[in-house]
């Protein structure tokens, strides 16, 4: 399955996303995939989430949505600029999120696993 930045300009991005922060100053846009593992695949990957909701409920959220039994393991690491996946504290608010890993185009970029997969 292709990536988001794949299917979509960099220019395209970009206006999606100033167009989402102007209607929605409080919100953040947020693109997630999936990571190569064999939970089910996530209906939308697109997200708009509360400055000031928390990396663990967003990760709940994501749970959620795939429909996680209890006993699977999951895993959300945001794409950092240098484009590694890096873990974050499940008390972080996605404002700092943002401040630390925005992309260009102005969209936090996530994957989620099942597996445990640093660097």
């Amino acid at each position: 399955m292709p990536c988001f930045k794949d299917i979509h300009s960099l220019e395209d991005r970009r206006s999606e996303a100033l167009k989402i922060t102007q209607r929605y100053p409080d919100r953040i846009p947020i693109i997630i995939e999936k990571g190569h593992c064999d939970l089910c695949d996530i209906e939308k990957n697109k997200f708009l989430v509360s400055r000031d909701m928390t990396m663990g409920q967003f990760v709940f959220t994501i749970r959620r949505r795939i429909e996680l039994d209890s006993t699977q393991s999951l895993f959300v690491m945001v794409i950092a600029t240098d484009g590694d996946g890096r873990l974050v504290s499940s008390n972080v608010p996605m404002s700092k999120v943002q401040d630390d890993h925005k992309g260009e185009d102005g969209f936090i970029y996530m994957i989620y696993t099942s597996e445990n997969t640093f660097g």
